[in-house]
């Protein structure tokens, strides 16, 4: 049942709330926020809004760039990490018009919902259910400095095989030999398990939590299944307790896909399907790995735009970093059943009809959450209005393990760009699928492409401490 203003007041007096946090989104999915006395909270609050500047959110906007954030109340949840009692809410962002505000249609939360509404017009399904994979490293200490006499970082866990002759506990790990190792040698197991309960707390249903292959402190939290549009906001609130939990432990936490060199990166596979009045689209007992001729054609839009898609999923320099054989991440375009080398997994164990589906592996959490769920939905629609069948287009199945064919097959399989440039030079070449029925605005992926080619140029003119390795005596 949706809560309503009057709900939120009642909350803020059975609670003691002394302060309100409206939690906004910027264009690079970081959280902004603003924050009022609780004795201002009113259901004009609800309906005026809060004012905010969205260009010092990164959106550059045609409009004046003044617009006001209207809090929604079936997001509000109090937040654990402020010791003055405090309810926090996301929302969306509109446009400051008379009679009637009108939503800024370049803000994340309003493309999700404006991908699900063309969703349901297609009459293809009404529900996108996601299941996102949260993939993380807790360090004990990181630091790093970039200037012109000193450019370098440093960071360390205790667990890992590096402190073997300096713990003097012998619970360090051997080097990619983390994953699902039980105590002594998860040592943040506590801070882990008290993660997954605030999530449950903000009510966000957890699956389950473990250690990951990295021995310097990989973990990963994944949730059960949820609706698009609840997911993206679910995911902007599980790195929240991630970051600020590890905090309070006193520990570090990044989702960055690449920290620590020779270990395996940070992910977050998206797992995807399809319902339409409760009924399961991607299902079918003869279709290949038990799915439906329909959820092929999805797949098909996703291997079809995946270079494109790459710039708004993976749109980090050290994305590709992380998007490199030997590390169980995805490098070649394709499909197959648990198989992590392909772009897209069919997951063999998911054998009930209403969980048939599929994984694509590429994504990471820097990704702006809602651009990057809207956009994977915007893709496999166009594969299903368009028959794009992925087997044809060969792209697979490829039941084999792709890293270890020989040198001429490899040669024969297409792959994901291998840098953030590439892929920024396929989303200006193809987003058609992204602005069909106005979901993406041009502007929008304008605005995308032009700021992160700038940061591409930022970070390619700064000497790398590699280099010195390689060519100060050359």
């Amino acid at each position: 049942m949706a809560k309503t203003a009057r709900d939120i007041m009642a909350l803020i007096k059975e609670q003691d709330i002394k302060m309100v946090d409206f939690k906004m989104v910027d264009i690079n999915g970081q959280y902004r926020h603003v924050t009022i006395p609780a004795e201002y909270f009113s259901e004009e609050t609800m309906v005026e809004g809060i004012g905010f500047d969205a260009s010092n959110y990164g959106y550059a906007v045609v409009e004046k760039s003044d617009m006001v954030f209207i809090p929604d109340p079936d997001t509000a949840t109090i937040d654990p990490f402020c010791t003055i009692p405090t309810l926090s809410m996301t929302g969306n962002a509109m446009i400051i018009d008379s009679p009637e505000n009108r939503p800024l249609a370049q803000y994340p939360r309003n493309i999700v919902l404006a991908a699900e509404k063309y969703m349901r017009d297609s009459g293809i399904a009404d529900t996108m259910l996601i299941l996102p994979e949260f993939e993380f490293y807790l360090f004990d200490q990181v630091g790093w400095e970039v200037g012109p006499n000193a450019i370098g970082m440093t960071l360390d866990a205790n667990q890992a095989h590096w402190n073997g002759n300096v713990e003097g506990f012998g619970c360090v790990v051997p080097k990619q030999k983390n994953y699902h190792i039980a105590k002594p040698f998860d040592p943040t197991y506590e801070c882990r398990s008290e993660m997954c309960m605030l999530m449950e707390e903000a009510g966000i249903s957890i699956k389950y939590h473990h250690p990951e292959v990295g021995a310097a402190g990989q973990f990963e939290i994944e949730p059960h299944l949820g609706e698009m549009s609840k997911m993206a906001d679910a995911t902007m609130m599980i790195k929240y307790i991630i970051r600020n939990t590890a905090l309070k432990h006193g520990k570090t936490a990044t989702l960055m896909p690449k920290p620590v060199y020779g270990e395996a990166g940070n992910g977050m596979h998206v797992h995807i399907l399809l319902m339409k009045d409760g009924q399961p689209v991607f299902s079918d007992d003869n279709g290949y790995s038990h799915l439906s001729e329909t959820a092929h054609y999805f797949m098909g839009g996703l291997l079809k735009h995946i270079a494109s898609l790459c710039a708004i999923t993976n749109p980090s320099t050290n994305s590709f970093k992380r998007l490199v054989p030997g590390f169980e991440a995805p490098v070649t375009v394709g499909y197959a059943t648990s198989n992590r080398s392909a772009v897209i997994r069919i997951p063999a164990y998911a054998k009930t009809p209403s969980l048939r589906r599929f994984e694509i592996r590429n994504p990471d959490a820097t990704c702006n959450p809602y651009f990057c769920y809207a956009a994977l939905l915007m893709a496999g629609l166009d594969g299903i209005k368009n028959k794009i069948d992925p087997h044809a287009n060969g792209w697979g199945p490829y039941d084999v393990n792709l890293y270890n064919l020989p040198e001429e097959e490899k040669a024969k399989l297409k792959s994901l760009p291998t840098t953030l440039e590439q892929a920024l030079d396929a989303l200006e070449q193809d987003h058609d699928y992204l602005t069909a029925g106005g979901v993406f605005p041009e502007e929008l992926i304008a605005n995308l492409i032009k700021t992160k080619r700038a940061e591409c140029r930022q970070l390619a003119a700064i000497p790398h401490p590699a280099e010195f390795e390689k060519y100060y005596n050359m």
